[in-house]
């Protein structure tokens, strides 16, 4: 005899129902599947535990984990509809990682030295080393937007979430 758990099983329209992480909607007559707004919020919390800076990893070991985590999660949630919703995904996971990197200097000290290395003036290094603005306020300011750049996360070899979409798309 089959037993019924009345907490999950309800009779709804297709469209409020979510089914192992997925929703769905209608487009042109057409039902499609997107990833349900909870899978993407536990996402997000997934990565600021992997990119906490309680963890005591080091960058290789931070990495390495990221790129196992998306690398699953892309391959579980490839049949959703998910571009326009990975590109602001990406953008706050980027944010995200210029976040921590901008914590891990800690010192001005070591913030000026990081951004002299940077290829930032002196004045512009020690006016941001100084700032006040939180570190999620300072991750989205010009001066780690260009210093640490896309092309810079990439060379320290952080996934970026629509490379990731794109390589698992190819391969199936």
């Amino acid at each position: 005899m089959l037993k019924v758990n009345k907490e999950k099983s309800v009779v709804r329209h297709v469209s409020k129902i979510k089914f192992l992480g997925y929703s769905f909607y209608n487009y042109r007559g057409e039902w499609r599947l997107r990833i349900h707004p909870k899978s993407l919020g536990k996402m997000k919390a997934r990565i600021k535990g992997l990119t906490g800076r309680s963890r005591g990893w080091s960058d290789e070991q931070r990495i390495l984990y990221l790129r196992e985590y998306l690398t699953g999660w892309m391959h579980y949630f490839k049949l959703a509809d998910m571009g326009t919703k990975l590109g602001h995904l990406d953008m706050w996971y980027r944010r995200r990682l210029r976040m921590v990197k901008w914590k891990q200097w800690k010192h001005s000290k070591s913030k000026i030295r990081n951004l002299l290395q940077l290829g930032v003036s002196k004045y512009k290094a020690y006016k941001w080393a100084h700032t006040r603005k939180s570190y999620w306020h300072t991750a989205k300011s010009w001066i780690l937007t260009t210093t640490l750049s896309n092309d810079y996360l990439k060379q320290l070899g952080y996934p970026s979430l629509l490379a990731e979409y794109k390589r698992v798309c190819v391969t199936t």
